[in-house]
């Protein structure tokens, strides 16, 4: 396993260099994920000295996606650890931290490698405050790439959305653009509790538009919120991550043939905003949920079932779930392409819920 986490190193050294920005984007109308997350962290490590960073070359290689250029220069190695590989190890210190009143921001190199501290983050992290009648906190971000990447294997391609939105004591997050990047982490940091806060490796260089608000230091979005990215009157698109820029894809093809979709961005996927995809079920009348997991147990399962217990007089179609092949993703580029969704599966969904005829 050890080896395996070095060639993945290696890949990842290999890679472009990021140019190191200047601090401060208010006079920019674009930014990438990367430089949104970058930002939000180095904006609450100033705003709380009790925020601090861990995780496997966070600090002198500047993080192995980038995320945390330019910390360790700033900050310090006080507040700016690079630990052992060994997820069980490092992120029980942090918890540790957490409940001694500090704030960690954890980052897994992969979510996949958050497995070996699974036991950590649900039985310690997330239990705690139940367990102690509400006497003892953990404050704590775990973050980190989460969901499909390139060429990498089963062991690097896994979204874990619904493994961790299925568990009580922690709050699941998962961003798409600049705004959700900003606004989710600095509230995900900010938050009293255990947060699982899942990025998507191949978004972070991707560029969105920002505007003022959206780069004022005391930017936030309420945890639990989604937002409606698009409206529509046809049919419903919820989606997460980078399904969402999917599914926004997929409104312009289903707009050429007559149908309006509206578009979801969950933002959140634990505690989940039943509300909002309630009310445009009683809008559009059909749903189709998206997301890169697998189908069984996954999140389109949970928005199923909130359209059966919640929206079901409101269907005029059976809900539809546009998911990732069941299958470990494969390594071969052509097999890997299949494994997962695309514009074209949504658009067909789509149709399916609206004619019935696909």
């Amino acid at each position: 396993m050890n080896a395996l986490r070095r060639a993945f190193v290696t890949r990842v050294a290999k890679w472009p260099a990021v140019t190191v920005v200047e601090r401060g984007y208010a006079s920019q109308t674009e930014m990438t994920v990367r430089d949104a997350l970058n930002s939000a962290l180095a904006e609450e490590m100033r705003k709380d000295d009790k925020v601090f960073v861990m995780g496997e070359e966070v600090g002198e290689y500047q993080g192995a996606y980038k995320i945390t250029r330019g910390l360790l220069q700033e900050f310090g190695a006080e507040r700016v650890y690079d630990t052992p590989i060994t997820e069980a190890g490092f992120t029980g210190l942090a918890v540790g931290a957490g409940f001694s009143g500090l704030k960690p921001v954890v980052e897994f190199m992969t979510f996949n490698f958050a497995m070996q501290a699974i036991d950590q983050i649900i039985n310690s992290a997330a239990k705690t405050l139940y367990m102690s009648a509400g006497t003892i906190s953990c404050p704590i971000v775990f973050r980190g790439p989460n969901g499909a990447a390139a060429g990498v294997g089963a062991q690097h391609s896994q979204c874990f959305g619904a493994w961790y939105s299925s568990c009580p004591g922690l709050k699941v997050l998962a961003p798409y653009d600049c705004e959700d990047a900003r606004g989710l982490l600095k509230a995900a940091i900010r938050d009293p509790d255990p947060v699982i806060f899942l990025e998507n490796e191949l978004l972070y260089g991707n560029s969105y538009p920002v505007d003022d608000k959206i780069l004022d230091v005391d930017f936030t979005l309420p945890i639990g919120k989604a937002k409606v990215m698009r409206e529509g009157t046809d049919v419903t698109l919820v989606a997460f991550s980078k399904m969402v820029g999917y599914s926004l894809e997929a409104t312009e093809v289903l707009a050429e043939k007559g149908i309006s979709a509206e578009v979801i961005n969950l933002r959140t996927l634990r505690p989940l905003d039943r509300e909002t995809i309630m009310k445009s079920i009683v809008k559009t009348s059909r749903i189709v949920s998206v997301e890169e997991g697998w189908p069984q147990s996954g999140i389109g399962s949970e928005i199923t079932a909130v359209a059966n217990e919640e929206a079901f007089d409101h269907l005029d179609a059976p809900v539809e779930r546009v998911t990732g092949a069941d299958i470990p993703t494969p390594y071969a580029a052509n097999l890997e392409k299949s494994a997962f969704p695309t514009v074209d599966d949504i658009v067909t969904a789509a149709e399916r819920a609206c004619y019935r005829s696909k």
